[in-house]
Parts: C-alpha cells; sequence; structure tokens
C-alpha cells in the first residue's frame, strides 16, 4: 500500500492496483481518521470482500458504522489484534488484481 493524503486528521491509503469499475484511479484501501469524539478506521475490503466481512466477531462489529468504518472512542488492544488480522487479509487479497462481486 501506498499513502494517497496524510495530514493532522488522519491518513487515506491506496492498493498497489488499479481500482477494477474505475481503471484511471487508485483503488482506496484503506483510512485512519481522527475524529473529536472517536477515531475511525476505514477498511474497504471488508466491503468488497464478503467473505473477509463474515470473519468479524461480534464484540467488532458493534463498533462498524456503515459498511467498512469500525469506530473507537477507547483503545481496545484484543478489537486492534483483530483488525490487525483483517487489515494484513486485505493487504493480500488487494495486493492482486480482482473483480468486484456482482459484476
Amino acid at each position: 500500500m501506498s499513502v494517497l493524503s496524510e495530514g493532522p486528521d488522519g491518513l487515506q491509503m491506496k492498493a498497489p492496483i488499479a481500482n477494477p469499475i474505475h481503471p484511471k484511479q487508485p483503488l482506496w484501501f484503506g483510512a485512519v481518521r481522527l475524529g473529536k469524539a472517536y477515531v475511525s478506521y476505514h477498511l474497504m475490503a471488508v466491503y468488497t470482500h464478503p467473505a473477509l466481512a463474515a470473519q468479524i466477531s461480534p464484540a467488532l462489529k458493534k463498533r462498524m458504522q456503515g459498511k467498512s468504518c469500525f469506530n473507537f472512542k477507547t483503545a481496545d488492544p484484543a478489537l486492534f489484534e483483530e483488525l490487525a488480522a483483517l487489515t494484513a487479509e486485505a493487504a493480500r487479497l488487494y495486493s492482486t488484481p480482482w473483480t468486484m462481486p456482482g459484476r
């Protein structure tokens, strides 16, 4: 992955492959956004790869906002470990070209 944008409010990453829907645009991998009340962790692969989303534990699923965003008001080491594993699998999935499900 490489940095798409970085600043005091967060970080956005892109994948090393083209977007399967818009080949001239980078494939957005994820982001961390620092808000006033919480930190948001976006991981696009949980939206684009249903099998990855199916691995999310009920405890982490409670932190989901939308289809690919997790919000945290306090640190939770166990959930951060789970996110690290999901992120590693997402990086593996996004390291080679793939087709968007349903396309």
